[in-house]
């Protein structure tokens, strides 16, 4: 069985991820992580994370993938003997040195970073000999090449399916270090691809004014070939964003789930059903990437204006009790009363409508504004904690 792997950049999304149906999550911890702006995990926080993702079948895979220096060798055998007794079941590295360290000294699987940019079947016999478990292969890589160098190789495979491009090979980038000190491959990417540039012949601009233009490509989306994925022998599916939202891991990780299921019991729907679902979530435009072949212009995102309409997370569902039928929810976003909202939870997807809103003390609200604030209101339908809700249209569903 084929394994999904979603992103986490904390506790809350993490358990989020595995609820929505998540075999397994990447996260960062505080040290040898490239992830330095995320919400990076304390090893308290990563034995709460092992002990829920475990209790749940599911397992934690840690990123060691900084590019090393030497004053980062310190300390980084005692760092991931820790991250073994908290319960992690898989370290990701770029360092020749962290995947032999972690085959020497710990029980872990150690798995090889995309960042090494494993684009055929010699490189990953290389990291045969070595020891790892397990190779995540560049994004660059076709179907077709995918399917030989799996054919070719012993050791499990790892293929990105959705989220961020790089503009560079595998995240090999010094865009953000030399424009802004920011050092994309110790932590530090500044997104420099994605910022508006005018585009000039010489020195004159050539781009209308209010025009911009980026360097990046679409995000990847590859629902289309996810059922080739799973007729090659692809172990694992990964989806980027650690610094996504708790909507947009909900949103994306159950599309993906459903229709991992759906080929698996000769039901898949038409695409579109499935890409209808990850739409609703916050993101760019998105595209094939290199799955199909050489990228066309068509994967380029050079409009930064151009993205993807997102639907309304209004809120999460903390508590319903069926006898009173009153629900407890975070808010997340404005919504009124007399409103039709979307429940998307890991078990079911379906529209309620609300009356009243009311606060802590039982006082009617004329809106639920208020960021994270906890509001209640009454439905028959058995919602459950951790459902999602979004505001409705009569398109949506």
């Amino acid at each position: 069985m084929v394994e999904l792997l979603a992103p986490a950049g904390d506790l809350e999304k993490l358990k989020i991820a595995i609820l929505y149906g998540a075999d397994a999550v990447f996260i960062g911890g505080l040290q040898f992580s490239l992830r330095s702006r995320a919400s990076n995990f304390t090893l308290d926080d990563i034995k709460e994370g092992c002990a829920f993702a475990h209790k749940h079948h599911a397992k934690v895979h840690v990123t060691c993938n900084i590019v090393m220096h030497e004053k980062d060798t310190e300390g980084i055998i005692e760092y991931i003997q820790a991250l073994e007794k908290a319960g992690v079941d898989a370290i990701i590295a770029s360092s020749i040195t962290i995947l032999t360290l972690v085959k020497k000294y710990t029980k872990m699987e150690a798995h090889v970073s995309t960042q090494c940019s494993s684009l055929n079947q010699e490189s990953i016999a290389f990291y045969e000999e070595l020891g790892a478990d397990r190779v995540v292969l560049g994004r660059e890589l076709s179907l077709d090449e995918i399917e030989i160098v799996k054919k070719n190789s012993n050791l499990d495979l790892e293929v990105f399916i959705h989220g961020g491009m790089c503009v560079s090979y595998s995240g090999r980038c010094m865009l953000s270090n030399n424009m802004t000190n920011r050092d994309a491959n110790r932590g530090g990417c500044a997104h420099s691809c994605r910022w508006n540039y005018n585009l000039y012949n010489e020195d004159n601009k050539i781009n209308p004014d209010g025009d911009y233009f980026a360097m990046s490509s679409k995000d990847l989306c590859a629902i289309r070939a996810i059922p080739r994925l799973m007729e090659i022998g692809v172990n694992s599916f990964k989806i980027e964003g650690r610094m996504k939202s708790l909507h947009y891991i909900a949103t994306v990780v159950k599309a993906y789930r459903m229709l991992i299921d759906d080929v698996n019991h000769n039901q898949l729907k038409d695409f579109s059903f499935y890409e209808k679902i990850i739409n609703k979530a916050e993101n760019r435009l998105t595209s094939i990437g290199f799955l199909n072949g050489l990228p066309t212009i068509e994967e380029q995102l050079y409009d930064l204006d151009s993205s993807i309409p997102s639907k309304d997370f209004a809120g999460i569902v903390l508590d319903y009790d069926a006898k009173t039928k009153k629900a407890t929810i975070e808010q997340r976003n404005h919504f009124l009363p007399h409103s039709s909202l979307e429940v998307f939870g890991p078990n079911h997807n379906d529209v309620i409508h609300i009356e009243e809103i009311l606060d802590k003390d039982g006082v009617s609200l004329d809106a639920a504004r208020h960021p994270r604030q906890v509001v209640y209101f009454y439905t028959d339908y058995p919602l459950e904690k951790n459902d999602l809700l979004r505001l409705y249209d009569a398109s949506d569903l």
